[in-house]
């Protein structure tokens, strides 16, 4: 009798200790590697940059920008690859093996396609040829083609996800049925766009990138989804290896190459997490950006001519109105800090 009361608390303290050993496993994995993906995306960042300048692959500026972005002119675009290198490799060789780490294989898929389509683009953009990339709308029936897939592959009552429910703070999870498959095109075509819109001041896309991704790995560790948080820290680490090169004077852009695939990928994480919901309150800086030109272009269409913003998309507004680059950067960093933080807070409701 006197034994049995003393084995319970002990069986409880180891189960406890294993826990907290898996624990801090799981955040010792996903830091070390995210550290990895810092130094693989640091270290091809001077020779990508190098063989972009020899390509002539540089940056276009439009006339009717900010006169101050007249200097980057030339610079190397489609730094993106290096972001999808550092982020691919890491999770191929180190998150891809083990139990319910396949999965993976859905969003790494999701980057290399996004990243292609968006590579191709910025390859048929070269500085000083007559080729402006491709159209707006072989660009974006690809992209739905890529989410279609995607947002089947997540859905399918069959498959490895089986997800089709939406998590309201408060209130609960409800269940969507086939209506979840349209969401999540929407979702990923969606962010995809917002997050290439972002994509205009140095290090503005690449720093709320960042923090979205840690928000979202926070709310994946919460879960217990080890791998997924994985993958959302090495890509929080390549892109602060790519900031590195980024911060500005910026060295280079990311470019379509890392606008559209770490924007559908970031679709794909909040979709596997099941908080999707909440990726407009953790990229609210992009859903303002993406609103910005939205309200700026039908404005213009129903006054006949009139601005709603000086200029579209709205870091653009403020550079007008007399912000400095690297002040509208930081302002949007911190909303991005606050917006995540709020994220983070309502997946705990």
């Amino acid at each position: 009798m006197v034994s049995g009361l003393i084995d319970a608390p002990v069986v409880v303290g180891v189960a406890l200790f294993q826990a907290r050993n898996a624990t801090a496993e799981v955040i010792r994995e996903a830091l070390f590697l995210a550290g990895l993906a810092f130094i693989v995306t640091w270290l091809v960042g001077r020779p990508t940059i190098d063989r972009l300048n020899k390509m002539g692959i540089g940056k276009k500026i439009r006339v009717e920008g900010p006169s101050s972005h007249m200097v980057k002119q030339g610079t190397p675009t489609m730094g993106g690859i290096m972001i999808v290198l550092g982020v691919f490799v890491v999770n191929a060789v180190f998150n891809s093996v083990g139990q319910g780490r396949l999965s993976i294989l859905l969003p790494m898929l999701v980057v290399l396609s996004s990243g292609i389509l968006g590579a191709v683009d910025d390859l048929l953009n070269i500085s000083g040829g007559k080729r402006t990339g491709i159209t707006a709308r072989f660009k974006f029936s690809w992209l739905f083609l890529f989410a279609t897939a995607a947002a089947l592959t997540l859905w399918w009552p069959s498959g490895p996800f089986k997800l089709d429910s939406i998590n309201v703070p408060i209130l609960g999870r409800y269940a969507m049925g086939v209506w979840y498959v349209p969401v999540a095109i929407l979702w990923i075509v969606g962010f995809s766009n917002a997050v290439n819109l972002t994509d205009g001041l140095d290090t503005l896309a690449g720093g709320l990138l960042a923090l979205a991704f840690a928000a979202y790995g926070i709310i994946a560790f919460l879960q217990g989804q080890p791998f997924l948080v994985t993958l959302c820290f090495t890509t929080v680490g390549a892109l602060l290896g790519f900031l590195w090169y980024n911060a500005h004077p910026a060295q280079v852009f990311m470019g379509d190459t890392g606008t559209l695939s770490l924007g559908a990928l970031l679709a794909v994480v909040a979709l596997m997490t099941g908080q999707w919901l909440l990726l407009p309150v953790v990229g609210a800086v992009f859903v303002a950006v993406a609103l910005s030109v939205i309200l700026q272009v039908s404005y213009f269409k129903l006054t006949g001519g009139k601005r709603l913003f000086k200029m579209a998309p709205l870091h653009h507004h403020f550079e007008l109105i007399g912000w400095a680059e690297t002040q509208i950067a930081m302002r949007f960093w911190l909303m991005g800090m606050v917006a995540a933080m709020l994220g983070v807070a309502l997946a705990l409701v």
